[in-house]
């Protein structure tokens, strides 16, 4: 996802902070049920699988914060964890664990790095305090770029 313009409202903010409310949810759910294999997997994995899932919770909570103050409603985690099992099915395979979480995790990253963009390059006010939004989503990319990070190194030890 590109995002080419700066965001112009609050109601534009909500929407674009509900795409990282769906991320987060389905890298949540997605590594929840890889986890869920653990039998299949080796203890590093699924410490890395289960870490990203409450690192995504954490984050999924954060931007339905900000949304609340915007007065916007979310898409309830139940819903999409059931549209993530019915949609996609991962190979079960080390490599295909760890690739499918790395492609999630560079996925939010650069939505955030793009979110993040469009949000300085806006000189809208927004009805929630810029500097605590801006520091949020920093922070949560810079999340997302240490667990695409984490993921590289261990499929290249793995190589």
């Amino acid at each position: 996802m590109s995002l080419q313009r700066p965001v112009g409202s609050d109601h534009q903010l909500a929407r674009l902070l509900q795409i990282g409310v769906v991320l987060e949810e389905v890298v949540e759910a997605r590594a929840e049920k890889h986890a869920s294999m653990s039998g299949d997997l080796d203890a590093v994995i699924v410490d890395l699988l289960e870490e990203a899932a409450t690192e995504s919770e954490q984050h999924r909570k954060e931007l339905e914060a900000l949304i609340a103050e915007l007065d916007a409603e979310t898409v309830p985690f139940d819903e999409i964890k059931t549209l993530v099992e019915a949609q996609y099915e991962a190979d079960e395979a080390f490599d295909g664990v760890l690739y499918d979480q790395l492609c999630n995790e560079e996925t939010a990253y650069k939505f955030y790095d793009d979110l993040l963009g469009a949000i300085e390059a806006s000189e809208t006010e927004f009805g929630i305090d810029r500097e605590r939004l801006v520091s949020t989503l920093e922070r949560i990319r810079e999340e997302e770029a240490a667990g695409a990070e984490e993921v590289t190194e261990l499929m290249e030890e793995r190589e």
